[in-house]
């Protein structure tokens, strides 16, 4: 129960000679009229009484400012050598939470560069997503102010690749930048240091040592094809895999549970990195079996040796390499002979082997196309779904992926894309996850049972 206290409080006396002071009166209200003015106000009543974007209306005004007579003006551009932007659907469905899937420089807009792009090219490139794609700027473009997902997703860009650390990490995982290894079939000692080349120089961007002796060409001096595979043959590798860490459950704060997360992800890191230098070695192994700057002075040295087995008569070296050249120009042209005389069934296996590599090539970018519808109707759910269903939707896609073979991944997509209905996807899902059962295993498929 409260209990009043009262409490004796005097106030204290004016002072002496104190006068109270007088207040003009309030002067009489006025209307006054307000009026937009200022070169944004005007920008956006034209786009709006045109109905233009902002680049819609840069254009317009160009193109008038042009048919007035007006002469072009080379300006200072901060944004240029950057390239062309591509921003299909696909990329601005990305989903911010899935940020160690994205690619990140796509997001930036420097597909072009990778790797190779420079911090300054990545601040421009970040500037310029982030003055078109701002929420506010949506806002007053007629858009959902609230949609932010594609602004998250540049902000997530940003901080890896600012990161020289972070960069470096997505760097060994960037799949976009790698170039698949020439087959042993369609290298000639004429195109083998065209083919070989650029492998080599990409693959050199991973090293410790600095950059990689270059592959030359095949006038290239002995000594220095001897300095390029020394090279390699010690080459030593900065990739790390990081980027591939498996994240513990969302909330978890059990140590037991992180540590053995820990562990696993640093086997992995162990395992991925012991299976890229056996790439790296059986890579250059290939390429010297290939080199025909080796097999000629092989040949030289063989021709040497059965010289002086014959009476040690004089060598002359000019005419030995000659001769390995000559040797080796026969062989070349005997293999050509051949290839010409089998070029009818080589010309099918061919044309299946594209339509396969297409096939594989468009897969991937098919996969995430799923994913993002899955995505954007809110994993099937009507509500706000819970981690444990996102994680487990996400889990049984990669298994049916797995599953499926190229085209029909294909056909799942195109039967996904006639339905409009959330429910029906997932009816289509949940038919081609029935259906592969039989290879993943029963009882695999829960969210999509």
């Amino acid at each position: 129960m409260s209990t009043i206290v009262q409490l004796p409080v005097t106030l204290p006396l004016l002072p002496k000679g104190y006068k109270a002071p007088a207040f003009s009166p309030l002067s009489p209200a006025t209307t006054s009229k307000l009026l937009p003015a200022g070169s944004a106000f005007i920008g956006h009543a034209r786009r709006v009484l045109h109905q233009r974007t902002f680049d819609e209306d840069d254009a317009a005004l160009h193109a008038e400012h042009l048919a007035n007579g007006g002469a072009v003006v080379e300006e200072d551009d901060e944004d240029a050598g950057l390239g062309d932007e591509q921003e299909d659907k696909q990329l601005l469905m990305n989903d911010p939470k899935l940020w160690k899937s994205q690619d990140h420089y796509a997001v930036l807009g420097l597909q072009e560069f990778r790797y190779r792009a420079t911090d300054e090219q990545i601040k421009k490139a970040h500037r310029r997503k982030v003055l078109r794609h701002h929420p506010d700027k949506k806002a007053s473009g007629g858009g959902d102010a609230n949609d932010d997902s594609f602004f998250k997703c540049i902000a997530k860009a940003m901080e890896v690749l600012s990161s020289p650390e972070k960069r470096r990490q997505f760097d060994s995982v960037d799949t976009e930048a790698e170039r698949d290894e020439p087959d042993a079939k369609d290298t000639t000692p004429e195109n083998f240091c065209e083919l070989w080349g650029p492998v080599f120089e990409l693959e050199s961007r991973f090293s410790l040592k600095g950059p990689s002796p270059p592959l030359g060409t095949l006038d290239s001096p002995y000594e220095d094809v001897e300095e390029f595979y020394d090279f390699w043959h010690r080459f030593s590798s900065w990739r790390t895999f990081e980027m591939l860490d498996k994240e513990g459950n969302e909330g978890s704060d059990s140590r037991d549970e992180k540590r053995h997360n820990e562990k696993k992800n640093l086997a992995e890191r162990k395992k991925h990195k012991t299976e890229d230098n056996a790439r790296v070695s059986a890579l250059v192994e290939t390429a010297q079996k290939l080199d025909p700057r080796i097999k000629a002075h092989k040949a030289s040295e063989k021709a040497k040796r059965d010289a002086k087995k014959a009476g040690g008569a004089v060598v002359d070296q000019k005419k030995l390499e000659e001769e390995a050249a000559a040797k080796a120009a026969a062989d070349a042209a005997a293999a050509a002979e051949a290839a010409k005389l089998a070029a009818d069934d080589k010309t099918v296996r061919e044309a299946a082997k594209k339509v396969k590599a297409a096939a594989a090539k468009n897969v991937k970018k098919t996969r995430k196309a799923i994913s993002a519808v899955v995505t954007a109707n809110n994993y099937f759910a009507t509500g706000s779904p819970a981690p444990s269903v996102v994680e487990g939707q996400l889990t049984e896609l990669d298994l049916l992926f797995g599953a499926l073979e190229p085209e029909e991944t294909e056909q799942l997509k195109s039967e996904i894309d006639a339905q409009k209905d959330a429910q029906k996807i997932k009816a289509v899902i949940v038919s081609w996850a029935g259906k592969a059962s039989a290879k993943v295993g029963a009882g695999k498929f829960k969210e999509f049972a």
